[in-house]
């Protein structure tokens, strides 16, 4: 392995530690804030099934990832880095500030911008759909788009369905609710794990390919355990700033709405994951949030400020992503 490919594959697993910082963090906020855990409890939990997630789920969203740029192999290192550089950079500046940005928009915008500096429009497979399976740039981004609705629509649902069963309940129902969330947090960190850390895989994948170290698509079992642990390494460093965002600014959430918000998250992006649609943890958890807002006809109690400020972060990921992806790409060709 040469000095470019091994910073490239660095990276990646850069990438994947930050995404666990972003993600991670959504998939135990409403755990804490609804105390059912205490944040130590919930990081090692999460981070154990981040990590068997991607090792039980196949690799339809890694090869969904690895297949969104073309480039000629003597290129490909330095697209795909540049890519990954501009995807880490934006992803450390939204967690300083605390917003529950999409690390899916910044490597889908970094990739893209890279490759469009280095060959133009014809350098990005645009695809779209293969049935079910998204294929290309258009397919993820209408995944990356789609979901946020499914997770607010069905946050609303499984609350309402919640509410009703539990209608005549006496305060006894916490106890089952408590372990619900238990549950539900399990589902939700092992969705995300197999969907976040194949995005990594099929990154360094694709490195691999177009180096000749592998001869298809199909990641090598210590790729997919590597950024596994990345990611888990993400997750146990603690999103704290973004725990705070999801779990009680948007919406105070009690403990049948923190049960609610981690079964429909947990339900889209497992389905996504095994379509092969790489979807935004923070986006589907933040937007399930949301919609249980609404399943309680609150929706005056939901800041819509924060809301609005979150949108514009998701908005302006890709574009800023994709410049920042530019101008390593621009200096690096400078520099060598």
């Amino acid at each position: 392995m040469d000095a470019g490919l091994a910073v490239a594959v660095g990276l990646a697993l850069a990438f994947a530690v930050t995404n666990g910082l972003h993600d991670a963090a959504n998939a135990i906020a409403t755990l804490v804030a609804t105390r059912a855990a205490r944040p130590l409890q919930a990081i090692i939990f999460a981070a154990f099934f981040n990590l068997i997630g991607p090792l039980f789920v196949g690799a339809a969203v890694a090869d969904t990832i690895a297949g969104i740029v073309t480039v000629p192999p003597t290129v490909a290192t330095q697209v795909i880095g540049a890519g990954l550089a501009g995807a880490v950079t934006w992803n450390l500046i939204t967690w300083r500030f605390g917003l529950p940005s999409s690390s899916g928009h910044a490597l889908v915008g970094g990739l893209i911008g890279a490759a469009l500096i280095e060959g133009g429009t014809g350098a990005v497979n645009w695809g779209g759909f293969d049935g079910v399976h998204p294929v290309g740039a258009l397919g993820t981004l209408v995944a990356l788009a789609i979901s946020p609705l499914l997770g607010g629509l069905f946050g609303l649902l499984v609350l309402r369905l919640l509410r009703r069963l539990s209608r005549r309940a006496t305060a006894r129902i916490r106890t089952p609710i408590n372990a619900g969330q238990w549950g539900m947090s399990a589902a939700l960190a092992f969705s995300h794990g197999a969907n976040d850390a194949q995005k990594a895989v099929g990154v360094i994948a694709a490195l691999l390919l177009a180096t000749g170290e592998i001869d298809s698509l199909s990641a090598p079992l210590w790729v997919i355990v590597a950024c596994s642990l990345a990611l888990t390494a993400g997750t146990a460093l603690g999103g704290w700033r973004i725990i705070r965002t999801v779990g009680r600014r948007i919406y105070r959430l009690k403990p049948v709405d923190g049960l609610a918000t981690q079964t429909s998250s947990a339900g889209v992006i497992l389905g996504a994951s095994l379509i092969g649609a790489p979807v935004s943890t923070s986006q589907v958890v933040a937007s399930a949030v949301v919609g249980v807002g609404g399943g309680r006809r609150r929706w005056r109690h939901v800041d819509w400020a924060l809301v609005r400020q979150m949108g514009v972060a998701w908005l302006i990921t890709i574009p800023i992503s994709a410049a920042l992806a530019m101008a390593i790409f621009g200096l690096v060709q400078v520099l060598t």
